[in-house]
């Protein structure tokens, strides 16, 4: 029988804890807009504005959960926790969803009470600070691009600034419509379509942080295709427990047994099963039991 451990990244290492300068940077902005927002809501009178800044509110409280799950998963792995905290940032990704979601269905209730009895608003002041949200929303889009396409927790601090500079845009849209036309339900029209837009990208984080904690296998890896793979090595006869999953962005996992027909070769076969997974899937931090049929048979009869 042989055993093989390959490692991946050192602990402490993610995807989201290479971009952590410019998550500061995103939270700084944002959370210096926020407050003017939540002003030239209340006295515009403007749901849109307010709807956008419950947005940047939420992107507040989004980063700075991101920079919290970050800290802790720079954290050394323990005997209690032998992954470290690497998955809070998982945890931070599944919260920001959440909090998106719920937010959503209070701007819509918010929007059909203004339906009923539109308010009075004032579209100058309005337009002004929507202008200014649109800047700010743009820098920390530039500011979280890079790292979007490579953590989860990044991932969701985009999408959320994403929709606040779509929503800044609506909120641009809706101030020139009252300004210009004074139909002032555009106002409540914007700040629904606000709530909704940004609902189908939640979606979709929602399922992979919960795809991850569920330790489902990575969309990227074909698990028949790496299993063939595995099999083609020479000397395997068989592939069984075969696992692939996710420990947080950037650091994927597998284990599995192979069962060759010399142990003899034990150690060749290791090297070109780590070989094959790294170069072929991207899997570095893989785990692999050699073993002889003899000791697949024991297995097997051995009660669940």
């Amino acid at each position: 029988m042989g055993a093989g451990h390959s490692h991946g990244p050192p602990a402490g290492t993610t995807a989201g804890g290479r971009h952590k300068s410019r998550l500061q940077w995103a939270l700084g902005l944002t959370a210096s807009f926020v407050g003017v927002e939540v002003v030239g809501g209340l006295l515009t009178g403007s749901l849109a504005l307010l709807a956008d800044a419950a947005h940047m509110l939420t992107d507040v409280a989004g980063l700075a959960l991101a920079l919290l799950a970050i800290r802790f998963a720079e954290r050394p792995a323990t005997p209690a926790k032998t992954y470290g905290y690497v998955r809070m940032e998982v945890l931070s990704a599944l919260a920001n969803a959440v909090v998106l979601l719920l937010l959503t269905v209070y701007i819509l209730y918010e929007a059909w009470q203004r339906f009923r009895d539109p308010p009075e608003i004032l579209s100058g002041p309005m337009l002004a600070v929507a202008v200014a949200g649109l800047v700010v929303n743009l820098i920390s889009m530039k500011l979280l691009m890079a790292g979007a396409s490579e953590s989860l927790n990044v991932k969701g601090a985009y999408f959320e600034a994403l929709g606040d500079m779509l929503g800044s845009l609506g909120v641009i849209a809706a101030a020139l419509i009252v300004m210009f036309t004074g139909w002032t339900l555009a106002d409540p029209v914007v700040g629904a379509g606000i709530g909704l837009f940004i609902v189908p990208r939640t979606w979709i984080l929602l399922k992979q942080a919960i795809h991850i904690l569920m330790e489902g296998t990575p969309p990227e890896v074909d698990l028949v295709l790496l299993e063939k793979r595995l099999l083609g090595i020479e000397g395997v006869t068989a592939v069984h427990d075969l696992h692939v999953w996710t420990i947080t962005s950037g650091l994927d996992a597998m284990s599995c047994h192979l069962v060759i027909d010399d142990m003899a070769r034990a150690r060749a076969t290791l090297a070109a099963a780590c070989e094959a997974l790294h170069e072929d899937f991207g899997l570095t931090h893989t785990t692999i039991q050699i073993e002889d049929q003899g000791l697949r048979d024991n297995e097997a009869a051995r009660p669940i």
